[in-house]
């Protein structure tokens, strides 16, 4: 009879009050009488079962909790705060303006500038703004495979998580190539040959070491690294104010662009900004803290590019052949001198330390969420004692070393081929969810109705085709392959399951794929 009584005061109160501490109130006294819910059961806002059993208050609003439980083990160690996951983005997307050079010497000065201030608004603001709604919608590891696992089904989240972190991998190949080729001006020894292979080894494995140690020694070591790259280019940018031309600014040959490396460079540059969803689960009240993060590193990423570009050209005379990657030192030392070129160099460096870090990362916690999700052997789920995927990233070291050899172009051109098709899936998925669950809780919600949010997604997917459209043929075999793979991995990874031979398992506590309807949703940021 009592239970039945506070059952009955349960719906008034959440139907009537709405209040979370009344509602927090009301389930300790259910508790007291021996029906209350786990602490647990109610963080996650998600599960259909929680909200039945709370009252079924569903029917009016869903109760909002701030920082869900998106994976029990995460939580003994500490969680990522806003700042060093500022710099995580940062290094997920940038690292600095280390490797714009090539849209210089591409398309020249007015192209460079032009598509630095016009590429954000094409493919970076769409592919943040999609990052926040479904990040905060899903904030677990799994990051982009839940989503389209969510929407599309497991089949198409494996293969989004394939093509990801494959994409990833191919990326992280590329920062001990950029450190070494921003090193060799003042170590020749490194350009080439059996040190270079040596050098690549230990770098490699000495950073791998630090993704170990864990994820929050990675982002403040982000924080500083980021400053230490940042800092030169602002030095530059004032000490070339005297001698900026603004003529030089508008140098352009539309005849001589060459259109394949100029939007590969751009892209490169600006995307992957959905990596930072595989950390979901790692941060400190995602629901707020991730939108906020995306923003304020957008600003500073913009940025970063555009007034170095002002700089580099408009205040030193044109030869385009000479703009490829690793002449901005020599831009630096142009304007200040040679201690302005050393600091680049040491900044170049360190920019390519955290942007190894926070990719290893993002990689690695992704294959975590998927073995969370039963996707992949239970073994890639296991923490060392540090939080971080030993597994997950032995394998990305491993990849990183086995494609090391490719050249700057070949591994851009790849990284993005791959990347691109993933972004299908990820656009799709954001639609369909659009649609299939337009009342699902989402703690960031872009201001758009569905047909809004296709029209969003149009020109990044425009862009998408032209950059397809352009690969070399080595890049499309290379890419399709490695598609290919991931089309016959996961139905081999269900057999083995299914054969027991290798142990498969979904994580207790992770939020429902399928959410619970919710008529209310917060804002942008705060």
């Amino acid at each position: 009879m009592q239970i039945t009584l506070f059952r009955s005061l349960n719906r008034v109160i959440c139907i009537i009050c709405k209040s979370r501490r009344l509602f927090a109130l009301v389930c300790l006294l259910n508790a007291h009488f021996g029906r209350g819910l786990s602490m647990q059961r109610l963080r996650r806002t998600g599960s259909r079962q929680a909200s039945a059993e709370m009252g079924e208050c569903n029917g009016a609003e869903n109760v909002d909790i701030e920082e869900p439980l998106s994976s029990p083990m995460t939580q003994k160690f500490r969680k990522v705060s806003l700042l060093p996951l500022v710099f995580l983005i940062f290094y997920e997307v940038s690292g600095g303006p280390f490797g714009i050079e090539d849209t210089v010497g591409a398309a020249g000065p007015l192209l460079a500038l032009v598509g630095f201030l016009v590429f954000p608004f094409i493919w970076s603001i769409p592919e943040a703004l999609i990052t926040a709604e479904m990040g905060t919608m899903f904030p677990e590891n799994g990051g982009y495979v839940v989503w389209v696992s969510s929407a599309l089904g497991p089949y198409l989240g494996f293969q989004q998580g394939w093509m990801k972190w494959i994409s990833g991998v191919i990326d992280n190949a590329l920062y001990p190539v950029l450190f070494l080729d921003y090193l060799k001006s003042a170590v020749p020894l490194v350009s080439h040959g059996y040190p270079r292979v040596i050098a690549i080894l230990v770098l490699t494995v000495a950073l791998t070491y630090t993704n170990y140690r864990g994820l929050s020694i990675v982002g403040w070591a982000a924080i500083l690294f980021g400053v230490v790259s940042i800092l030169p280019f602002a030095v530059m940018f004032l000490i070339a104010i005297p001698r900026m031309k603004p003529s030089r600014w508008l140098v352009t040959d539309l005849k001589t662009v060459d259109w394949s490396l100029y939007l590969n460079t751009l892209f490169w540059n600006l995307n992957y900004w959905d990596s930072i969803s595989t950390l979901a689960g790692e941060v400190h009240n995602p629901r707020k803290t991730l939108p906020k993060a995306l923003l304020y590193a957008l600003i500073l990423i913009v940025c970063a590019y555009f007034f170095t570009l002002l700089a580099g050209v408009g205040a030193i005379q044109l030869n385009k052949k000479l703009w490829t990657d690793g002449y901005l030192a020599d831009v630096g030392k142009i304007i200040g001198g040679v201690w302005l070129s050393w600091w680049i160099q040491g900044a170049a460096a360190m920019a390519n330390i955290g942007m190894f870090l926070a990719e290893m990362s993002g990689d690695s916690f992704q294959l975590l969420g998927m073995a969370e999700r039963g996707m992949l052997p239970e073994i890639f789920a296991q923490r060392s004692r540090h939080g971080t995927p030993l597994i997950g990233i032995l394998f990305s070291a491993s990849g990183v070393l086995l494609l090391s050899w490719l050249s700057f172009d070949e591994i851009v051109a790849a990284e993005n081929f791959l990347y691109c098709f993933g972004m299908i899936l990820e656009f799709i998925a954001f639609i369909r969810l659009r649609i299939k669950q337009p009342y699902a809780s989402r703690p960031f919600k872009i201001p758009l109705g569905t047909a809004g949010a296709i029209l969003m997604c149009i020109p990044p997917t425009i862009l998408i085709g032209i950059i397809l459209a352009l690969s070399s043929v080595k890049v499309l075999l290379v890419s399709l392959t490695a598609v290919a793979i991931g089309l016959v991995l996961q139905p081999a990874l269900k057999y083995a399951e299914k054969k027991r031979w290798m142990r498969f398992s979904i994580s207790s506590g992770l939020p429902d794929l399928e959410p619970t309807n919710a008529h209310e949703n917060t804002s942008l940021v705060e």
